[in-house]
């Protein structure tokens, strides 16, 4: 076996592994490179390898086929196909899962996934973006506190998975409990933006989410016999989980539904009264302008045009009409 390597989900060895292990049953694990897991056999009974590849490398799909692995399914673990499933290939477990993307700059609807392929004794994931996941999975075996089978490696990838996606739905659902707190008056059109982008991560994890119980759920059914009963009870458990936070989601798409209506309403109300007091303005001046368009004509005959003051006169009346105009807009409650 090669020297401690420190895990990585950074390609910065030969071949398309990133980092390989060997667990050892106990909770721990030993590191194995590239050219040792080419020939890797199992020497005790107890034994797992796990090898976690970057599936855009090429010749991944060739290397699978050469250890075993179908064509189909070889083509299936290399391929853009990553919507949740999983599903069972005699003694082997085939899954293609999805978590939160935590890497710098992604939104959290912009999921990740991992495939998987297991015999009881090896364990392929494969991946194309990086994923923290592995990282600190591969981290807990190098101190001894990992998991200690096949089995026990998925349903800890699988839990982790969820766990991160429950960070997400607790982050929203924080920054909708702040909107419902915050006057949407005060700043309507970035109250609208976050009301916006938080409806867009609830339809993108849901949209991500929904088949990946089915995924669970297929696992804890089509298992091979090496999946064990304690395992298929942790998946139980995730499935639960899962449909809570399935449950949650759509609370949140609510409360930022009933946001948006509360918004649409605010909204909806200040151009309503901008409107009105448009109207009130123009039905006060539409009659004086009648009367000084009027007055104003320029032709022979106009009454009064030559009374020193006669302007004052029809200023007197103007103001009288508008004063009367104003008491009865008051009296109808207009303003």
């Amino acid at each position: 076996m090669d020297k401690q390597v420190r895990p990585s989900d950074d390609v910065e060895h030969d071949g398309p592994l990133l980092f390989g292990r060997v667990l050892d049953g106990q909770g721990g694990a030993s590191p194995i490179g590239w050219e040792a897991a080419q020939h890797w056999r199992r020497g005790l009974g107890h034994e797992v390898l796990w090898l976690h590849f970057d599936r855009t490398v090429p010749g991944m799909q060739a290397w699978l086929e050469a250890h075993g692995i179908s064509e189909p399914t070889a083509e299936l673990l290399t391929s853009d196909d990553t919507r949740p499933r999983a599903f069972r290939e005699g003694q082997t477990l085939v899954a293609t899962l999805r978590g939160v993307n935590l890497n710098p700059g992604a939104e959290p609807e912009d999921m990740v996934s991992i495939l998987v392929w297991s015999d009881g004794v090896r364990v392929f994931t494969l991946r194309r973006h990086s994923m923290q996941t592995t990282r600190e999975l591969a981290r807990d075996l190098d101190e001894g506190h990992g998991p200690r089978d096949a089995g026990g490696l998925i349903t800890s990838l699988i839990e982790r998975m969820i766990a991160r996606m429950n960070h997400s739905i607790v982050d929203m659902n924080e920054a909708i409990d702040e909107l419902e707190l915050t006057p949407v008056e005060d700043d309507p059109s970035g109250t609208l933006a976050r009301i916006t982008a938080i409806r867009h991560n609830c339809l993108g994890l849901q949209r991500h989410m929904a088949p990946q119980h089915d995924a669970l759920e297929a696992i804890r059914r089509e298992a091979p016999p090496w999946f064990e009963d304690h395992d298929r009870r942790e998946i139980a458990e995730a499935i639960d989980r899962l449909r809570r936070y399935l449950d949650d989601i759509n609370i949140s798409k609510e409360s930022a539904v009933v946001l948006l209506d509360e918004l649409r309403t605010i909204t909806a109300a200040r151009s309503e009264r901008t409107n009105f007091l448009l109207t009130v303005v123009a039905s006060i001046f539409l009659p004086l302008t009648f009367i000084t368009g009027l007055i104003g004509m320029n032709v022979v005959g106009i009454p009064y045009a030559s009374h020193p003051y006669s302007f004052w006169a029809i200023v007197a009346v103007c103001a009288a009409i508008a004063l009367v105009q104003l008491w009865l807009f008051r009296r109808w409650k207009w303003l």
